[in-house]
Parts: structure tokens; C-alpha cells; sequence
């Protein structure tokens, strides 16, 4: 695999994984793009945006403008079975077993420590 398809891989886990953490699974894409930043996977908002729009290809998000410019990602249930490691879908990173990741994203999330993920 090119080092741009492992990158894009991560970033969709990533994304996936930022959306399990957030309140009702939601968020639009310029808080997506931040998370992405936090964990050192740094994307153009454009490329966010095709990352969503690829992972919404996947049936894994749903997206939805309610504003102009404004682009919000939902979580399906398919979508969280691959953030939890459940299932797997190619293009998408599987998720490593350990918790380090999980204590990352609640600390990005903003939740307490023992918040579920």
C-alpha cells in the first residue's frame, strides 16, 4: 500500500472514531478537521471533505449541509462497528486493540476519563 493510501486509511479512522466520541455521533467537517490535527493527521479541509464524502460512499457516515458552506457528518451503525473494531472495511484502518486510542479521543471529545466510547 502507497504511503498515501496508509495516511487516508488513518485519517478515515480517525474521522470515524472522532464521530463515536462526539455528542449524538454528529459533527461538521471544521471540527473534523481539527480532531484530525490533534492526533497529527493534518488535512486540508477540501481533503476532510473527501474523506467524508468517501466514507458517506462506504454507508459508514451520513452527510448533510444545513447551511451553506457548512458540511455535518453522522455516524451510521455500520460506521461505529468499524470505529469499535466490530467489522473491518478496506480503505479503512483497522483500529489497534489497545486503550491509549480510546483515551485520546475522550480527552479530544472533551469527555471525562471513564466516558464510554
Amino acid at each position: 500500500m502507497a504511503l498515501g493510501d496508509t495516511i487516508a486509511a488513518h485519517r478515515r479512522l480517525c474521522l470515524l472514531r472522532l464521530l463515536a466520541a462526539a455528542h449524538q455521533y454528529r459533527s461538521p467537517d471544521a471540527l473534523l478537521q481539527g480532531g484530525l490535527d490533534a492526533f497529527g493527521l493534518g488535512a486540508t479541509r477540501d481533503q476532510v471533505r473527501g474523506l467524508l464524502a468517501w466514507l458517506a460512499e462506504q454507508g459508514l457516515v451520513a452527510l448533510t449541509s444545513p447551511q451553506d458552506g457548512v458540511i455535518v457528518a453522522q455516524l451510521t451503525e455500520r460506521g461505529l462497528d468499524v470505529a469499535e473494531g466490530r467489522i473491518t472495511a478496506p480503505g479503512v484502518q483497522r483500529p489497534s486493540p489497545g486503550g491509549l486510542a480510546r483515551s485520546a479521543l475522550r480527552a479530544a471529545a472533551g469527555l471525562p476519563p471513564e466516558a464510554e466510547l
